[in-house]
């Protein structure tokens, strides 16, 4: 894929704008000072099944590694207290260790894990390049990893395989839905002019690439007059929210997440962005950190979902999650948490089903369809793996930003609630084999038919 990507074709557009960061990183191979090395759970005589998880710890994405940890510790408390009532539950040890968001590095901590603590399945992950890195040591090693945080669909549409699963929405999950929320809009208000701007790596070309099959799919019509491609971990967002404004969209989406979305939305409320664009953000926006951030007086028009809330839905498992979390912390979580709890629910209901950890191959086949009652599920749905995908598959909530004074720091959380059904969120049949066969011909050819 280019790093600039073409036009929207459906609409005969093309962008007023292209922007991307000048500079590739380094692929080569360095030790970064990173946070030590965590071990969970049983030991590694006793363990049932060994788990080798990499997560951030320092940095912007620390926050989501440090969260990951405590859902990881809280699914353990969780199946501890299920044995201790008698039921047949592994013995699951979990080391974690940080790839300080290096694709490579990441590779040897995998590999590592492999060799030297003979972990049976490998989880996490919160940036995509790391995740598509590890994903291939998954494939050469026929060894199952879950990914647990980062969300580019790449992983399960173009680069799926046999022993990749995802327990968290997914970039295109959350664009499908933030997809029926524009379409909603544009009846209300009837806007046209959209830009999109993304970080400069995989997940955010692919986020781009995800809405726009997900508008054409529901036959909505508008004008791309820009995308923006910043690196990860921008400083200065300055030029990009000029050349924003310059464009004159009525709705900007983004793909920027974490800290760098923070940084982006403190950047521009200090011009006049927010008098004339709304600003949407489907999959990280309502991260419980940007909401605190946000403080009492959030600029106006912001649209948000993520891929865990605090206060949606208001089941008692959900409310349950974020108290115990709370309880353990001090704080409430980021939706990565939930994620990390799911990954270890699913590695101990995959064992349970397979009757062991010894065979890679049963273990696959349990996960296939695997149903899992999650914190993040609304009354009546259960979450499950696609088996053909394997990508979950759950429910999305879109909203905007209300005065909510129940969480602590936070000032204000997301409501105004638009709900979409999780059936509706999956990929089509279509849009996966054209994206399957763009993987094999060319970026270009997986956008949407004019």
């Amino acid at each position: 894929m280019s790093a600039c990507a073409p036009a929207h074709r459906s609409t005969g557009s093309r962008p007023a704008i292209c922007l991307m960061a000048g500079a590739l990183l380094s692929a080569a191979v360095s030790l970064p000072a990173h946070a030590a090395r965590i071990e969970l759970g049983a030991s590694a005589e006793e363990a049932d099944v060994i788990v080798g998880c990499l997560y951030p710890m320092t940095g912007r994405a620390g926050t989501y590694g440090l969260d990951s940890v405590s859902g990881i510790e809280m699914a353990l408390k969780d199946l501890a207290d299920e044995a201790a009532t008698g039921l047949p539950v592994p013995k699951i040890r979990v080391v974690i260790d940080d790839p300080a968001s290096k694709a490579s590095y990441g590779v040897r901590i995998a590999e590592d894990f492999l060799r030297n603590d003979h972990v049976q399945v490998l989880c996490g992950m919160v940036s995509s390049g790391v995740a598509q890195a590890v994903s291939e040591v998954s494939r050469r090693e026929k060894v199952i990893l879950i990914g647990t945080d980062h969300a580019s669909s790449r992983l399960t549409i173009e680069a799926g395989h046999r022993y990749y699963f995802r327990v968290t929405n997914d970039s295109w999950t959350s664009m499908a839905a933030g997809a029926r929320y524009l379409r909603d809009l544009q009846a209300r208000d009837g806007w046209t002019r959209l830009a999109f701007i993304g970080p400069d790596y995989d997940y955010g070309h692919v986020s781009w690439l995800d809405l726009q099959h997900a508008l054409a799919d529901l036959g909505v019509r508008y004008e791309t007059v820009a995308e923006l491609w910043p690196k990860l971990y921008e400083p200065d967002y300055s030029v990009y929210i000029a050349a924003l404004q310059q464009a004159k969209p009525e709705i900007v989406v983004t793909a920027i997440w974490g800290g760098d979305f923070i940084a982006f939305v403190k950047q521009a409320a200090s011009t006049r962005f927010f008098e004339t664009i709304r600003l949407a953000n489907f999959d990280t926006g309502a991260n419980y950190d940007a909401l605190v951030a946000l403080g009492d007086t959030p600029p106006p028009g912001l649209i948000l979902s993520a891929r865990h809330h605090n206060n949606w839905p208001e089941t008692g498992r959900n409310q349950r999650f974020v108290r115990i979390f709370h309880d353990l912390n001090g704080r409430y979580p980021t939706y990565a948490a939930e994620g990390a709890y799911t990954g270890i629910l699913a590695v101990a209901r995959a064992v349970e089903i397979a009757g062991g950890a010894k065979d890679t191959e049963k273990l696959v086949e349990a996960l296939e369809g695997l149903k899992l009652a999650l914190p993040e599920d609304p009354p009546g749905f259960a979450s499950y793996i696609d088996r053909d995908t394997h990508q979950i598959v759950q429910a999305m909530a879109v909203g905007t930003v209300v005065p909510d004074t129940r969480f602590p720091p936070a000032k204000v959380m997301v409501g105004n609630w638009a709900v979409y059904d999780a059936e509706d969120l999956k990929p089509s049949p279509e849009v996966i084999r054209r994206r399957r066969d763009a993987a094999r011909s060319g970026w270009e050819s997986a956008l949407p038919p004019p």
